[in-house]
Formats: structure tokens, C-alpha cells, sequence
């Protein structure tokens, strides 16, 4: 069953990510960030969310970089392309280019926006 329907429960590891029952959490790291950018493309077709609107090509993805090294600024600022339900960030780490972490979040939660959008927790 697809995630979208059946969110994973607090405490479980599905398919290699974490999910406190509100979040779920994994990253894609494969050759190359073209190819962790497929991944996350596909895994969001096969796991319900093909009608989220997410950027055509990696090339797009990266305008959506953070143009700044300041750790500071990224810890308040999602360094990566969000829509709702879903957040996809490059790593904070240079060493880890090919690297890409994606978020989604149980729209099923009575405060899903509060919680989306940061005005909660």
C-alpha cells in the first residue's frame, strides 16, 4: 500500500527512512545527484504523491539551492525545493554533492498546515 494512503507509524523504518508518525525522513545518495533526484521521482510516483508538483529536472531542483554557505541561514531556511507535503534539500555537508534528503509529511494530521509551514510543532 502506498505511503500516501498508509503513513508510516511513529518508530518504524520503511524502506530505509524514519518516520515519527508525522515525518518521514531518507535520503537518496546515488552517482550522481541527477540520478538521487530520479530516485526521489520515482519513489514519489510508486508511493502516492505523483500529483505533487516538484521541478521537471535536477537542473531546475538546483535553483532552489540556497545561494549561501552561512550554516547559520540554513538552519532557519530549507535549503531545497518545498511544496506541500513534501520537502526535498541538498545536504548542508560539500562532501556529500550527489546527496538528497526528502521529507514528507502525514497530510492526514489534524495541524498538518500549522506543522508544515513551521507555525507549530
Amino acid at each position: 500500500m502506498a505511503m500516501r494512503e498508509h503513513f508510516p507509524p511513529a518508530g518504524s523504518d520503511y524502506l530505509g527512512g524514519e518516520s515519527d508518525g508525522y515525518e518521514y525522513k531518507t535520503i537518496f545518495a546515488g552517482s550522481s545527484l541527477e540520478h538521487s533526484y530520479d530516485m526521489i521521482r520515482q519513489f514519489l510516483k510508486e508511493e502516492g504523491y505523483k500529483d505533487v508538483p516538484i521541478p521537471k529536472n535536477v537542473e531546475e531542483l538546483k535553483l532552489f539551492r540556497l545561494p549561501t554557505r552561512n550554516k547559520q541561514i540554513l538552519l532557519f531556511e530549507d535549503n531545497g525545493y518545498v511544496h506541500n507535503p513534501i520537502r526535498i534539500l541538498f545536504s548542508t555537508d560539500g562532501r556529500k554533492k550527489k546527496e538528497l534528503t526528502l521529507c514528507i509529511y502525514n497530510e492526514k494530521d489534524p495541524q498538518h498546515l500549522l506543522k508544515f509551514h513551521r507555525r507549530i510543532k
